[in-house]
């Protein structure tokens, strides 16, 4: 049973080719991706909430 919870075969290589990238990010690189992809995640979460409400 593969819960949502749980990383596909597929994402878990995508994370392990994003892994090998981001360790050669410097301090600041890191901070400012880590922010955009958290800016990305709510913009996803606000996108998911409107067509829910709109459903």
């Amino acid at each position: 049973m593969n819960l949502p919870a749980q990383l596909t075969l597929e994402q878990q290589f995508k994370l392990q080719i994003l892994k090998d990238q981001v360790e050669t990010l410097s301090k600041e690189q890191a901070q400012e991706y880590l922010l955009e992809m958290f800016r990305q995640m709510m913009v996803k979460d606000n996108l998911v909430k409107h067509l829910m409400k709109n459903a």
